[in-house]
């Protein structure tokens, strides 16, 4: 049990990094700013969590694979939209 708790925290110490990092890119991201890059990584970043979150907090890291694949396919299908969009030629 204090494995357990001792990887959530560090999970959780990781999101909040991540949201940091996150919130710094797009304060400073803008028109002028870090741009594109700044845009793969916000949504690198958002991946990441998501996967956390989804194996970790939702506790399907132990759950059967189709559940997994599921949730984990529809992360990585809403991250590559938004990226889509993001880098769409204007």
């Amino acid at each position: 049990m204090k494995r357990l708790l001792h990887r959530i925290n560090a999970i959780w110490l990781a999101l909040l990094a991540a949201t940091a990092l996150t919130t710094w890119l797009g304060d400073h991201g803008g028109p002028r700013g870090l741009g594109t890059g700044a845009a793969v990584v916000v949504m690198a970043l958002s991946a990441g969590k998501g996967c956390l979150i989804v194996l970790d907090y939702m506790e399907l890291r132990h759950a059967p694979a189709l559940w997994r694949r599921l949730l984990l396919g529809w992360l990585a299908a809403v991250v590559l939209l938004v990226l889509a969009a993001t880098l769409w030629p204007r």
